[in-house]
């Protein structure tokens, strides 16, 4: 199919020599499985902090690490039991220390993880609170409240947890009678914090400060969305899922209620106060995108995740309109669009853009399940990749997605761990699948993840033909193409382009950016025709290999470089 520019509008401004948070492209790492430097099978902070020079090597700006704080790990260190330590799984916080020092030698900013919605049950605050009578300060810290029913039998309200069941869990209280009730909207080992109680927000303006001062360079913050609750506690018949909304868009009473604002502008205050432009960003799972923009005004986060562009079919129009309206609501209060495919909640990319287009995105996928067409999936991809790493804003990658890795889809049951599975009684898989061990090389134990001793989750034989060492150097390999993708971004300013779209027909998602004297144009063909392209062009890089000129001349048999075929994408500098 031959196509030709019919119309086109701008749909975002250059925006020139900004903030590094505008712009960055930060690396996701989970700790537990990126690399075990003690060989105990459980990833940690000397493994990351030996293989920092490989994320230079990739081109990324900045790391983001998962929880590593001092955590009976009920939820994967999500479960917090002392925020000023490093749990002993990952080291001490000397580590810590060194990992911030050598990222910043190695010219990386740190991002850590910050999860104040909830605690684990095992922090001191919920134990005192245990310990203390009902209407005690000790138990105002969380959400503690009588029973409904004769004898305060049934629960406060029918809030159901994120993970399946009940919100709520009945204590014992020092007598040995049933008690009061505690809300958890996670599992039953993450009591849910009370952000009412102006002690809470002092301790976490404290624990800012601690890391902070140990230098990191900002916040990811775990359930933004979700400190405050609707005064009352009312029912909620609506699905419990972080993102679903009711038709009137009105938010859950646990989700997204106006009174987290003014939480944030404290600490954007705080922030401010330190030199190096230190930043945050919102897990915010808030739609319209006119309402999550909320998060991101200037005297807030500087940026929250799009998760409505990640959970966005793999269809042209639906792509297109995610981008338009994403921007039309940041540009509006004047921050950035920030782009992701995946991270440690969702089924990977390579493995989710296999999946029917249009259907419900699972909580995890099990054996018995149909499974993905692997090479699909990893060729959609790599052009949802190539689409995204050419808009303008931040974007982040999630550990190993810049080796193609799949979700782990035929998983053995008994060793799940992700709370999700037992809670739903095991109709959930669970987000095991995506936080599988790191591959490094293909001929050593454990793909050179660690020692010879089984790492927590085991990996699949698919991913020794996707360890590092056998990616690397290699043309057309998926490693290599994030290298390009990073490279050029990086040299050419597209982070802080200008955005224009360009309409070459219904199935094709095309985007003219601009920054400084270059133009580039990125084009997705969706269609079932292959898309010619411009003659006049220059090719710089393919999310198929062949695309370009340099990597089709290596090939046995050459692509025609000015074809684009169905599920790939190009950027073209013209």
């Amino acid at each position: 199919m031959t196509v030709s520019t019919n119309t086109s509008h701008l749909v975002h401004p250059c925006h020139p020599n900004g903030e590094w948070w505008r712009s960055a492209v930060i690396y996701q790492i989970y700790p537990r499985s990126w690399a075990d430097g003690d060989g105990n099978g459980i990833g940690d902070l000397p493994g990351i902090t030996g293989h920092l020079p490989y994320l230079r090597a990739l081109g990324v700006d900045a790391i983001w690490l998962s929880p590593f704080y001092t955590s009976p790990q009920a939820d994967a260190g999500y479960d917090v039991a002392d925020y000023r330590n490093v749990d002993a799984l990952f080291g001490t916080l000397t580590d810590a220390d060194e990992l911030i020092r050598v990222a910043h030698a190695n010219q990386l900013r740190v991002v850590v993880d910050l999860v104040p919605n909830h605690t684990s049950d095992e922090h001191v605050w919920f134990q005192a609170a245990l310990a203390a009578a009902p209407g005690s300060p000790e138990r105002d810290r969380y959400v503690f409240r009588e029973g409904t029913g004769a004898g305060g039998e049934e629960p406060p309200n029918d809030w159901q947890s994120v993970f399946g069941g009940p919100a709520w869990t009945r204590v014992t209280e020092q007598d040995g009678t049933p008690g009061q009730w505690y809300l958890h909207l996670f599992d039953t080992k993450q009591p849910d914090l009370n952000w009412e109680n102006p002690v809470v927000r002092s301790e976490f303006e404290d624990i800012l400060r601690f890391w902070l001062d140990r230098g990191v360079d900002g916040f990811r913050v775990d359930v933004a969305h979700g400190l405050i609750k609707a005064h009352g506690l009312p029912d909620w018949e609506g699905p419990m899922n972080m993102l679903d909304m009711t038709e009137e868009r009105t938010p859950p009473p646990m989700w997204d209620q106006d009174g987290v604002h003014e939480i944030y502008r404290d600490w954007r205050k705080i922030l401010d106060s330190y030199p190096g432009q230190r930043a945050m960003c919102a897990e915010a799972w808030v739609e319209p995108p006119e309402r999550a923009a909320r998060y991101v005004r200037s005297d807030e986060f500087q940026q929250s995740f799009n998760f409505d562009f990640l959970t966005t079919p793999w269809r042209a129009a639906d792509l297109i309109e995610s981008i338009d309206r994403s921007y039309r609501a940041n540009d509006q209060v004047g921050a950035p669009t920030t782009w992701v495919l995946s991270n440690h909640d969702v089924v990977r990319h390579a493995t989710r853009l296999a999946l029917p287009v249009g259907e419900p995105r699972p909580n995890g996928i099990f054996a018995t399940d149909p499974q993905p067409d692997a090479e699909l999936g990893l060729r959609r991809a790599r052009a949802a990749t190539t689409l995204m790493l050419a808009l303008p804003g931040g974007a982040y990658l999630y550990y190993g997605e810049e080796l193609g890795l799949p979700d782990h889809t035929t998983l053995p049951n008994e060793v799940r761990q992700d709370p999700a599975y037992e809670r739903t009684g095991h109709k959930d898989a669970g987000r095991d699948g995506c936080r599988i061990p790191m591959p490094w090389e293909k001929d050593s134990p454990a793909y050179g993840f660690g020692s010879e001793q089984q790492p927590w989750l085991p990996q699949p034989e698919s991913y020794g033909a996707l360890a590092v060492d056998q990616q690397e150097g290699v043309a057309g390999s998926t490693l290599e193409l994030y290298r390009t993708l990073l490279r050029v971004r990086r040299e050419l300013d597209l982070g802080e382009g200008s955005l224009t779209a360009v309409d070459l027909g219904p199935d094709v998602v095309a985007y003219d950016v601009a920054s400084g004297a270059d133009t580039v144009r990125v084009i997705l063909n969706l269609g079932t025709a292959d898309v010619e392209l411009p003659s006049a062009a220059e090719v710089l890089v393919g999310s198929e290999q062949g695309l370009d000129t340099a990597s089709s001349a290596s090939l046995p048999r050459p692509l025609d470089p000015r074809v684009l075929p169905t599920d790939t994408a190009v950027w073209l500098r013209l």
